[in-house]
């Protein structure tokens, strides 16, 4: 399988980005020269990780039969002072909202993501101490 990704200047350093039949901006902070028409490229492979093991850890649980849960991601990470600059730091926190969570099952899900099936972990992996944490928020039962 093969991807192709087209970034198109428009300018400063705005790139108007083509993916996946989707066309979005990406561009510099204003103080190196942007105009914060866009996110930054290197902060978006946060949003790659948290797309990629969010994605995985919701098929995992459907496939478990685990339901009636929220789950919000997010991804600290930490950069380098010298060039070129690059995340050498990222934790991953799951965070999952529910009654009577499956605890078992959700770690489980957690762990074959990171350990087996994100890809987008394997590659930041390989280029950063890539760590993770799971928080439960246990909710009242309103019935």
């Amino acid at each position: 399988m093969s991807v192709s990704v087209v970034g198109r200047h428009e300018g400063g350093l705005r790139f108007r980005m083509e993916q996946d039949g989707h066309t979005f901006m990406l561009d510099g902070a204003r103080e190196f020269g942007g105009v914060d028409a866009g996110p930054r490229p290197k902060n978006l492979l946060l949003s790659s990780l948290i797309g990629c093991t969010g994605m995985d850890v919701a098929s995992i649980l459907k496939k478990m039969k685990v339901r009636d849960y929220k789950l919000e991601i997010t991804a600290d990470g930490k950069y380098n002072d010298e060039h070129p600059v690059h995340f050498v730091d990222i934790h991953l926190t799951f965070s999952f909202h529910g009654t009577d969570l499956p605890r078992k099952k959700v770690d489980h899900a957690v762990e074959l993501s990171q350990e087996k099936y994100c890809g987008v972990t394997y590659m930041l992996g390989k280029a950063a101490d890539l760590t993770y944490s799971v928080e439960y928020h246990e909710e009242q039962d309103e019935s």
